[in-house]
């Protein structure tokens, strides 16, 4: 049995995604027979509680986070707890402290959503996204085994079960789903409730679901009505989003879920590192994107809620989103994938597979 140690932060600012990524690879290596254990500098109750209710051990340590005492603490627990390996999400991690961690001896994984020439220092890197085999990884991790495509989508095990049932068409699923991740930074769930709410199509039922990190969940659940549900940690994501004729979504992590549903999605781009992901899915057909940074959050609630509206009124078009969706190369193992190369033997120095990788 392999101890892995997973580095990744929470918090209303950076939004809960890195944590709940990392969450579906840890599910797929204790299933494998290995122990799991995270660690953070910045982290929120609902995490915490997540993580715990999860049977999941997970310790704070010292900060700020990618600084000295962050590398330090992190070197440690490697060291106490004997872990043969570490998951390195985030992007306040400098290139020294990249180095560092590998230069402690265990094997790295990194997650990656830009491509944008970083030395990443890393044994493994994992990107998800459909052109992710284009981008610069041979040159940022020389000799790295590289997890990119579709192929390797983390999915939580619910979401795995739940697209493993029989899909129902589009005539037949009758949630409009609004959610913007774990925290909305943006604060753009409220604003896009109250407008959809006003001109709520008939036979639609919106549902907005909210993580426990959300600063302005109150304010959000007295929307509730009728007409409109508010769920907070709702237990039961996968079931929705099968139920779901549409989503607006943020373009974080919840992407991989709602195409593993086939879920036709209006995706909205709220920080740096979903631009590139959003835009590749959107051309491949089963969702659309629209850009939220730096926009006035009124103003793009009311541009988010007209598009999201739109394209409700348009039947065929999502059906044709959601046959679009279900022909992808998504197979929901793609954190089985990831645990097995993180635990498996590494490969040879020059070996094909030590370079790349890949699954479309």
């Amino acid at each position: 049995m392999a101890v892995i140690l997973i580095r990744a932060d929470a918090s209303p600012i950076i939004g809960t995604g890195h944590v709940m990524r990392c969450l579906a690879v840890a599910e797929a290596l204790r299933d494998q027979g290995h122990e799991v254990l995270f660690a953070a500098v910045e982290s929120t109750p609902a995490i915490d509680r997540r993580l715990t209710t999860d049977g999941f051990r997970h310790v704070s340590i010292a900060g700020p986070v990618g600084e000295a005492a962050d590398l330090a603490a992190t070197r440690s627990l490697l060291r106490r707890e004997h872990g043969s390996a570490v998951m390195l999400d985030g992007y306040r991690f400098g290139e020294a402290y990249r180095a560092g961690l590998q230069a402690a001896g265990a094997r790295v994984l990194a997650w990656d959503d830009l491509g944008d020439g970083t030395p990443l220092h890393a044994d493994l890197v994992v990107n998800a996204a459909p052109q992710a085999t284009t981008l610069p990884y041979d040159a940022m991790a020389p000799g790295a085994v590289l997890l990119l495509g579709p192929g390797y989508a983390p999915l939580r095990r619910e979401i795995r079960l739940a697209a493993q049932a029989p899909r129902l068409t589009i005539a037949d699923r009758p949630v409009l789903l609004v959610t913007f991740g774990g925290s909305d930074p943006l604060g753009l769930t409220g604003p896009v409730l109250e407008m959809l709410g006003r001109a709520r199509p008939a036979g639609c039922r919106i549902v907005a679901v909210l993580g426990g990190s959300n600063p302005r969940a109150a304010e959000v659940t007295a929307l509730a009505s009728r007409e409109i549900s508010v769920e907070i940690d709702h237990p039961r994501m996968g079931a929705l989003m099968a139920d779901a004729g549409l989503a607006v979504s943020a373009g974080g992590g919840t992407m991989g879920e709602l195409a593993a549903l086939a879920v036709p999605t209006l995706l909205v781009v709220t920080a740096d590192n979903q631009a590139m992901a959003s835009g590749d899915a959107a051309g491949l057909g089963w969702s659309t994107a629209v850009d939220a940074r730096g926009c006035d959050p009124a103003e793009a609630a009311a541009g988010i809620a007209e598009r999201a509206l739109t394209l409700w009124a348009d039947t065929g078009l999502r059906q044709r989103m959601q046959d679009a969706a279900a022909a992808l190369p998504l197979d929901g193992q793609g954190a089985l994938r990831i645990a097995h190369a993180l635990t498996g033997p590494a490969p040879k120095p020059g070996s094909a597979a030590r370079r790349r990788t890949a699954l479309a």
